[in-house]
Formats: structure tokens, sequence, C-alpha cells
């Protein structure tokens, strides 16, 4: 059977993602209003920890599954994807700024966050400890959006993880909670293996390592909803609100997704294994696209038309070298 027939499966297993994604986390947070939790314990859990569900369950699910390559590669093809095209793309249509309060402290975590996935993987390997690491901190940056949240922080991005009232689409009758979160738990999953089993087979099909499907189809699929979000800003003038979601899909994406990847490998009796072909292009393109979206940030540098073109052409290129190196 040739790779191409695999398309469909893998595109079927990308759209059960981001909906049962957007389901679990408007089940959730209608739930949590719903028993009257505080907005701010919600946010922080639900809504934090639901937007990067996509990523989650495929990269878990991968190393469940024994392709560790894809699990990898779906973490840091995404990082990849937000920084370049995500904010390339957008920003060929209109300047984002990068004036937007807790835009410097998440860049940073961002950045750190590259290069702590580097630093663990040096010796081609994540064990369960470092593991833990990633775990913790990720509760760390939960723990610290928390504590600037409640001395009322200016934060744009806090203030969209938190306003849960003003939410769109939410359930209003426990019927439709249940069905929202029963609809989110089962296609997560489903589409989770969909994407693993024509991922592995389609890498098998052409001769390639599965971290390439990882770095490429699955990375941008499961990176369409920061696109659309921006893409939707840039259209509202806001698209430097917007840059807040993307710093913080990224941070998530290493810790959360990396540390959870990295016990279910250990679940198996095994570490998480990092293959020698990242380090001759993926963490370094990564690294690179975080230095500069840090620097820009930083500097409070607007990423405009010209510098948008430039990452844009980074991302294709890139692209366009993982496919020479796969047809070589």
């Amino acid at each position: 059977m040739h790779a191409i027939q695999y398309v469909p499966l893998i595109l079927a297993g990308i759209v059960l993602l981001l909906f049962g994604g957007d389901f679990l986390v408007r089940g959730g947070a209608a739930l949590a209003r719903l028993w009257r939790l505080p907005n701010l314990l919600v946010g922080l859990t639900i809504v934090a920890f639901g937007t990067s569900a996509p990523e989650l369950v495929v990269s878990v699910q991968s190393a469940l599954t024994g392709a560790p390559g894809l699990a990898v590669g779906n973490i840091v093809g995404s990082n990849i994807a937000n920084f370049l095209l995500v904010l390339g793309l957008p920003a060929l249509f209109g300047t984002i700024h990068t004036t937007t309060p807790g835009l410097r402290r998440n860049a940073l975590f961002a950045l750190a966050a590259a290069v702590v996935l580097i630093v663990f993987g040096w010796d081609r390997q994540v064990s369960m400890q470092e593991s833990a690491i990633l775990m913790a901190a990720i509760i760390g940056y939960v723990a610290l959006l928390g504590l600037q949240a409640r001395k009322k922080s200016d934060d744009p991005t806090l203030a969209e993880l938190t306003d849960i009232e003003h939410m769109d689409g939410l359930p209003k009758t426990l019927p439709s909670i249940l069905l929202a979160l029963a609809g989110g738990l089962i296609a997560l999953p489903v589409g989770a293996q969909m994407i693993v089993t024509g991922g592995i087979a389609a890498a098998s099909d052409l001769n390639v390592e599965p971290a390439l499907i990882g770095l490429t189809a699955v990375a941008l699929g499961t990176s369409l909803p920061e696109l659309a979000t921006v893409v939707m800003a840039s259209v509202r003038r806001q698209a430097d609100l917007a840059i807040g979601n993307v710093l913080g899909s990224n941070i998530f994406n290493v810790f959360a997704v990396g540390g959870a990847t990295g016990l279910a490998a250990g679940l198996t009796g095994n570490t998480l294994p990092i293959d020698e072909n990242f380090f001759a292009l993926d963490f370094w393109v990564m690294l690179g696209a975080s230095l500069v979206i840090a620097a820009l940030v930083l500097l409070q540098r607007p990423i405009t038309r010209l510098i948008g073109a430039g990452l844009c052409i980074g991302y294709f290129g890139y692209i366009a070298v993982l496919a020479r190196s796969a047809m070589a």
C-alpha cells in the first residue's frame, strides 16, 4: 500500500484531535462553572492543559506504541511551526507588536524550554528522572501564572485563560456538558491512534523514520489551532495579544507534553530515546527560532512584514531540507 493512502487516515485523526481538544476544554470549563469553581483554577488547569491535549495524546500514544521518534518529532516540529509559520504568516498581513505585558516572561520560559530539551536529550535519551523534572517545571510555571493572576496582573494571556465567563460556545445543560466531555475523551485517543497508525505505516512505505512524519504533517496539524487563533487576531488587529498563546503553547509542549511522554515511555520499561538525527538539524532550528523570537520580545521589536517573510521562508526552507533528506 502506498504512503499516500495513509494521508486520509492522518488527516481524519488530526480533525478528531482538534475537535476532541475543543470539546474537552469547553465541556470541562462548563462543568467547572456549573460547580462554581474559581475561574483562576479552571483557567490554569482545564483550559491551559486542555489546549495542549492534541500534542499530548499523540506523543504519549506514540511512546506507548513504540514510536518515540514520532512523539519527539511532534513536540519539536510543533514548536518550530509555532515560531516560524504561526507567527510569520500573520505578520505578512500586519505588524505583530511585542510590547504586551507578560511576553518577556513567557519568551524566556519558551527559550529555556528549548534549551532544557536539548540538554536532557544530549545523551540521546530522556530518563524518567528528567521527565519528572519537566513535569515539575510545568507545575511550577502554572503556579507562577497563578501568583501573577492573583496580583491582578494586566497580562492578556492570563486574562484569556481565566475569563471563563466570556468563553464562547460553552454547553449550558448538564447533559450537553457530559456529551461534550464524552466526545472529547473519545475523540482524542481515537484521533491519536489514527495518526500514530497512519504515521508509522506511511513512514514505513516511504522508508523514512516516523520522526519525519511527526516533524511535518503531525506537527503542522496540531499547530492549526494556534495558527487559526493568530490569523483571526491579526484580522482583528489584535495579533500582539495572540503571540502569548504561541509562547505558552511552546512551553507546554516541552514541559507538559515532553514530561508526560517521557513518563509514558518509562511505563513500558524504557527511557524516551532521542534519535541522532534530531541533533543534525531539528533541535538547532527549534533553538534558533526560540532565540529569534525571544530577542524580538526582549528588545520589544515588532514582527514586521519583512521579519514575517523571513520566518516563513525559514520554515519552508526547513521543510524543503527535510524533504530532500528523505528522498536522498
